[in-house]
Formats: C-alpha cells, structure tokens, sequence
C-alpha cells in the first residue's frame, strides 16, 4: 500500500509565494506602459501579499493589437478545429497539474477556502476548457432548404477580438466560461480581471501559452474596472465583450457599446433568487440544510445564492428553527485551514456592505435568527458570521437588493399564488428553487418563475451541458452548454445559384 501524502502546509506555502503582476500580452509578461500598480491585499488577514500592474487605455490597446494580429494571421483561427482541440485539452491537464499553486492563489487573493479553490474552483475551470475543446470539432454547420435551384451554407465563424471581463467571487471558473467557447471557437481573448483577484488569470495566461496556444491569442490586462475594464468596453477594435458581475456595471457595458463601435455585449449580471418551500414537502431538514449549504457557500458571494427563502406560513417557525440549527457548522473560519467551510469577504469595502444590509436588517424590523455579527476581527481580515433573518417582508432592503454575503432573508406566504408573486417581484431572473413533493405544483410553480434555471427538491446542481443565464436585469445570453457558442460566433450565410 501506497503512504498517505502528507498535509499539506498552506501557510508556509503562502509566505513562500512571490508575486508576478505584469500585464501578459503577446505571450510574455510585460511591463505596464506608465508603470502603475497597486497593493494586492490578502482578505485573510489584510496583508499585502504583491503588487499588481494597474493597467491602464494603452496597455489594454497594446492587448488588443496583439490579439487582432493573432486573430488576422490565422495563428489560431485558421486552425481545424480538432487542432485547437488538442492544444484547449493540453491546457486543461496543465491547470490541474498546477492546481495546489493556482488554489493557493485563489484563496489567497479573495478568501474562499481552500478546500473549494482546490476541489471545485481548479476542477470546475479545467473541466469547462476540456468540455468545449471536446466540443469544437463536434459541431456541424447547415444547408438551408431553399430548394433544387440554390445552395445556402450557413457556417459559424469566430467573431474576432472578445474583451472579457470577470468578478471576483469566481475568478477561474467566470474565466474559464469566457476563455473555453471564445478559445474552441477560434478566437482572441483579452481578458480583464477583478482589481480584487487578479492573480490566477494571470497565471492561467501562462499555462495556456506552455499548452501550445500561440502567442497574443489570450492576453490578460490587470486592473481596475473604471480605468482598464471601459477602455477595454470601449476599444474599437473590439467584437465582442463577455461580462460577468453587477446589474450596475452591466448597463455602463452597453453604454460603452453604443458609444463605440456597437459591439456585441453579453452581461450575466446579478440576482436575487428564490427558495419556496411548501408545507406538502415531506423532508423540511433536507431542504433547510440545502438551502443553508447553498446560501453560504463562498460566504454568500455568489450571484445565484438563494438569498430570498420563501416558506408557507404553516411551517415557518418549524423551518427557521432548522435553518437556526444549520448556522452553526458555517461559522467563519481560517480559509487556509483545509476543514473550514466559509471563509472570508473579499475585502474591506464588501465586508462593509454586507454590515450595512445586517443594520438595515435590523432597523427595518427584521428578526435576526442567527448571526449578524462581524467575525474573527482579531485577525485583521474580513469576516461576516453566516446571517438568517426572519420576519422579512418584500418591501425590505435585504430583500429586494443583491448583498452578496452570507444575509438569508426567510418571507413567509399564505399561498402559491402569493408565493409566486412574491418570487417573481424582483427585477433579477436568475434562478430559483421549488419544495413540493406534488408533481402538479412542482411543473406548475417552476413555469411561473420568471428565472433562467428553476430547481426542483434541490438547488445548485450543476452540469457544463446545461446553460446559466437569467431572465430580466439578470442579464441576457447564456454562458455553459452548447449555447455560449452562440456569444462567440458568426453566422454567415454563403449563396450559390445553380442554373440548370
């Protein structure tokens, strides 16, 4: 028998770790052009543990030059596509072979812990890259029927140059949806990271570029979304911007699209989502633990967290009791530590927005069911206990806005009807969730949902097959599955008469 690997020591791992972050453009790691940076603070502690080029219009010009002349030479797009298929597989088996470096970095610069940067965020990235580079040369165009006297080919072409901007919360994987269908399908990519997680996607850059990706096809600009972030929406050599991140931001992208070259612009934006338990559900545990699991995992830094818990009146006290019992196993703690379940917010300035919605909570005349405190202050770094608040109506703040930390808001109704209208009147679509153990009610609420993705008897599961996108200010487009091919591409149609 094999000897069980030794633990591994994040912390000393952590101090050994030095920092690299230059823009990566062109295929090498540059200087930024006015020299630029600033502080990359670690939300565990609130040390700084690098410097980052603060990117600014002519570093992101110099990406997208370099990416437009990848793009024109047919480096890369010019490739069959079971060529770039190899190369996108090769890349994913270098991200799981740097996956403990690429974790650590993870954690590090945003403050999940490390068991998920290890586990789900390093496995989820390198499976999104090798699911579309799997699915390239599997995807075939059409002939329209136009009949005997003509010939129409409809073909997918790349767009061209595709901006990318992602957040914070997820920096691998909102990445990787990007990169994985943009990438297969021929493409050049200049990515934008959060200010707040730059550092793995500087890193990926490079380990694409040890795949075998050719030089300027995938470039990475650091920096802040006002600065780096809108030259980049607003370059006019740009075909394409994926965003991922706030309703807020989201519309400043189409803004910029309709100040400069009316460029394509698909946002996957905020939300607000819903979890209704009906009392004809025969498992309230089950779905108290799952929504609980749900809601504070990634400390509630997720766009799709099941923030809003609507129970039927009959069985709410029953079930905020349970919720009650489930805060405890979530309370904060060391996110280097491999046992820790939630960690810390991503940086001062969060921790003191979520504080803010918990006061207004509060004085708003919501009961706090469990936590609602500041935690672990002693450490320097920015904590938030995992927070239930009963009594909520829908006119509250907690319920109506987007906090993005661990504040679960429990709406008691009287009916479906209710229930429903309730879930529907917010201005997100994102997802839902629906606990009834009859089918009729099951088919019948998840139709009425206004939300991209409605789960039954669960919630977050989770497949690179099945599209994620929402209805409403949730954005529009799909990332995942088939579909985001559709972001990527071009369709053109090419006509040939056939005389007789």
């Amino acid at each position: 028998m094999s000897a069980t690997p030794p633990a591994i020591d994040w912390h000393a791992r952590a101090r050994a770790l030095t920092i690299d972050g230059r823009p990566f453009i062109g295929g090498r790691r540059v200087d930024s052009v006015d020299g630029q940076s600033f502080e990359c603070i670690s939300p565990i502690d609130g040390r700084v543990i690098g410097s980052v080029a603060r990117g600014q219009a002519a570093d992101i010009d110099a990406a997208v030059r370099s990416a437009r002349a990848a793009f024109e030479d047919g480096r890369w797009s010019q490739r069959a596509p079971a060529a770039r298929k190899r190369v996108l597989l090769n890349f994913a088996e270098k991200i799981l072979a740097a996956k403990e470096e690429l974790a650590l970095l993870e954690t590090l610069d945003m403050g999940k812990p490390i068991q998920y940067s290890l586990g789900v965020d390093v496995a989820s990235t390198a499976r999104c890259i090798a699911w579309y580079a799997e699915a390239v040369d599997k995807i075939y165009d059409e002939i329209a029927p136009t009949g005997p006297n003509a010939l129409a080919l409809i073909q997918r072409e790349p767009m061209g140059v595709i901006g990318a901007i992602v957040p914070w919360n997820y920096p691998m994987i909102m990445s990787a949806w990007k990169l994985g269908p943009a990438l297969a399908a021929g493409n050049s990519v200049v990515l934008k990271p959060s200010e707040k997680s730059p550092l793995t996607a500087l890193r990926l850059a490079e380990l694409a570029l040890e795949a075998g990706l050719p030089e300027g096809v995938f470039n990475v600009v650091p920096g802040f979304g006002h600065e780096a972030g809108e030259a980049l929406a607003l370059h006019m050599d740009v075909d394409a911007i994926g965003f991922t991140g706030s309703t807020r931001v989201g519309r400043k992208m189409l803004d910029y699209a309709g100040r400069s070259n009316l460029k394509r612009v698909y946002n996957e934006l905020g939300g607000k989502s819903a979890f209704l338990v009906f009392p004809d559900f025969d498992d309230l545990k089950r779905a108290a633990a799952t929504v609980a699991g749900s809601m504070f995992f990634n400390q509630g830094e997720s766009c799709n967290a099941p923030s809003r818990v609507l129970v039927h009146e009959s069985i709410a006290d029953e079930f905020v009791a349970l919720l009650a019992a489930e805060a405890p196993q979530y309370q904060a703690g060391d996110p280097l530590n491999p046992k820790t379940v939630m960690g810390a917010l991503v940086d001062e300035g969060q921790l003191r927005t979520v504080m803010g919605y918990i006061d207004s909570g509060r004085s708003e005349g919501a009961r706090v069911v469990a936590g609602a405190e500041q935690a672990r202050i002693d450490t320097g770094g920015y904590f938030v206990q995992p927070t239930i608040f009963d009594g909520v109506t829908p006119e509250m703040k907690i319920a109506r806005e987007e906090i993005f930390g661990p504040v679960m808001s429990v709406l008691r109704f009287k009916d479906e009807a209710e229930a429903v209208s309730i879930a529907n009147n917010s201005p997100y679509g994102l997802q839902a969730s629906v606990w009834s153990s009859h089918i009729d009610r099951a088919h019948r609420v998840a139709r009425a949902l206004r939300a991209g993705t409605v789960h039954v008897n669960q919630y977050d599961e989770d497949d690179m097959t099945v599209p994620f996108g929402g209805y409403k200010q949730s954005g529009n487009g799909r990332d995942k599955s088939l579909h985001a091919f559709d972001k990527y591409t071009e369709l053109k149609t090419t006509w040939l008469r056939i005389n007789k």
